[in-house]
This record gives structure tokens, C-alpha cells and sequence, in this order.
């Protein structure tokens, strides 16, 4: 479990992930009020990445990251450039 700093190294390695097992792979969003933290987790049972924010602004990165993952599933694998 690696939890990555950059929003675009996410990003990018999520839409990897996907790319290279499409049929496993799978996200998680967790938002923790309490804390006020957002934590997107993307997996295929042999990798996992995080990336952790508390920053309000960053709900539209979730928002991208649903964007991308509806675009590679009804389009497929190369679906997103």
C-alpha cells in the first residue's frame, strides 16, 4: 500500500492500474468528517495506492477520478487518453 503526494502521480498510476487489469480493479472513497480527511484508494488485490487529502478544494479530484473510471469502463481500457 503506497500512499502517493502528487494528485497527478495518482491519477496516472490509477488509470495504469486499470489499464493493465481491468477486469480486478476497483476504487474506494473514504471521507472521515470527524477529521475532515479524503482518502481515494485504487486496487487490484496485488497493488494498491492512496492518496490522502484534507484540503476541501480536493473533492473535485474525486469528482475527476469518477470522470476517468466511468470514461475506461464503458470505453474500455484505452477509453481515456
Amino acid at each position: 500500500m503506497v500512499y502517493l503526494d502528487s494528485w497527478d502521480d495518482f491519477l496516472e498510476k490509477s488509470v495504469q492500474l486499470f489499464r493493465s487489469n481491468p477486469e480486478k480493479t476497483r476504487y474506494v472513497m473514504k471521507y472521515r468528517h470527524s477529521d475532515g480527511k479524503l482518502v481515494l484508494k485504487v486496487t487490484d488485490d496485488k497493488e494498491c495506492i492512496k492518496f490522502k487529502t484534507d484540503q476541501a478544494q480536493d473533492a473535485k479530484k474525486m469528482e475527476k477520478l469518477n470522470n476517468v473510471f466511468f470514461t475506461l469502463m464503458a470505453h474500455g481500457p484505452e477509453g481515456f487518453c
